[in-house]
C-alpha cells in the first residue's frame, strides 16, 4: 500500500509516517516511480510505534523495542534498554504526580468559587 493509504488506515499523517521512516522505525519499498510501498504488516507496526510514543518513549528506544512487534527479540543490550525504559517510566510517574498536584490546586480553586 502507498503512504496515503497507510495514513488513512492508521489515522497517522503522512508527515509522521515519513518521520518514522527517517528514524528507521518504518520500512517501505520504493517503487520505480518513487512512491513508497508498505506491506500489510505496516498497519500493526505503525500502531505499535504510536503506542510507544504515547507512552513517552523516545524514538531511539522505540527503534530498539520495535522488533517485539514482529515477535522478535529487541536489538542491542537488553539490560540497557530495560533501564532506559524504566527511566522513561519513572519520568512519566513524576509528570503524573505534578499534573495531579496541579489538578488538585485547580479543583480547590473551583470549589471555593473564586473568580
Amino acid at each position: 500500500m502507498r503512504i496515503g493509504e497507510l495514513g488513512e488506515r492508521t489515522g497517522v499523517s503522512t508527515r509522521s509516517l515519513r518521520y518514522y521512516e527517517e528514524q528507521g522505525l518504518l520500512v517501505g519499498d520504493r517503487l520505480p516511480n518513487g512512491y513508497r510501498d508498505y506491506g500489510a504488516d505496516a498497519v500493526g507496526t505503525v500502531a505499535f510505534i504510536q503506542d510507544l510514543f504515547s507512552a513517552g518513549l523516545p524514538s531511539d528506544i522505540v527503534r530498539d523495542v520495535l522488533p517485539c512487534a514482529h515477535g522478535e527479540r529487541p536489538t542491542g543490550d537488553c539490560a540497557a534498554l530495560l533501564e532506559r525504559a524504566r527511566q522513561v517510566r519513572a519520568a512519566l510517574v513524576e509528570q503524573e504526580e505534578r499534573i495531579a498536584g496541579r489538578r488538585r490546586t485547580l479543583d480547590r480553586f473551583l470549589a471555593e468559587g473564586r473568580g
